[in-house]
């Protein structure tokens, strides 16, 4: 399979953080969007930014800025649509998404990811944690599911289109549909995938990173 391209949502409205571009919320000196793209370039191909607006306000970071093609915020399906035609114009079979929010994803996230789907006629995993601190993985309990932090194939592109158009907006609905799988990533000391939605959440964040 050729390396997948990297696409970054930052799509959403931020209403838990008043509005505004989370991506662009500075932690421990750097924006949240800049190291996103640090942790995601070396694994990935190329990049881009899938975000709604004025794409300008991003021109600093160098990377082509994808608006989401479905009308009224249809969530991060929207995003990854987006994601997958620009994926297909570049001549891309899969992508792997990474939300903008989240600025400790494991470095590893693609390699598990990829290696998760292999055999699928389809590559289609979404990222997952242990609930309640690796119990669940020892005794085959639920999990948490990111659906933000995934591999997916352009093949289903035009599928996945015809579902936001009829209204579908969970990601794991869609993802079930089309025998998706998980790939589980460990816990240590924190969720490697804890995001940043609320002021409080930036403050963790913060202390998380002087005691990394």
């Amino acid at each position: 399979m050729q390396k997948p391209l990297g696409v970054i949502l930052a799509g959403g409205r931020a209403t838990r953080m008043g509005g505004g571009d989370k991506g662009l919320l500075t932690l421990g000196g750097q924006t949240l969007l800049t190291r996103v793209i640090e942790r995601l370039r070396p694994q990935v191909g190329a990049m881009a930014l899938n975000a709604n607006g004025d794409p300008d306000r991003f021109a600093d970071l160098g990377l082509p800025v994808i608006a989401d093609s479905i009308e009224g915020f249809a969530g991060p399906l929207a995003g990854v649509l987006a994601g997958l035609d620009w994926a297909a114009g570049q001549g891309a079979e899969t992508i792997v998404t990474a939300a903008a929010d989240t600025p400790f994803f494991p470095l590893d996230l693609v390699e598990r990811l990829v290696r998760a789907s292999e055999g699928q006629a389809h590559p289609l995993v979404l990222a997952t944690t242990p609930r309640g601190e690796g119990e669940a993985l020892k005794s085959g309990g639920r999990v948490n599911r990111h659906p933000t932090f995934g591999l997916w194939p352009v093949a289903l592109r035009d599928d996945l289109r015809a579902a936001l158009n009829d209204g579908l907006r969970k990601v794991v609905l869609w993802t079930d549909r089309h025998g998706g799988r998980e790939a589980l990533f460990p816990v240590e000391g924190f969720d490697p995938f804890f995001n940043v939605n609320t002021p409080e959440d930036l403050a963790r964040a913060e202390a998380m990173l002087e005691g990394a």
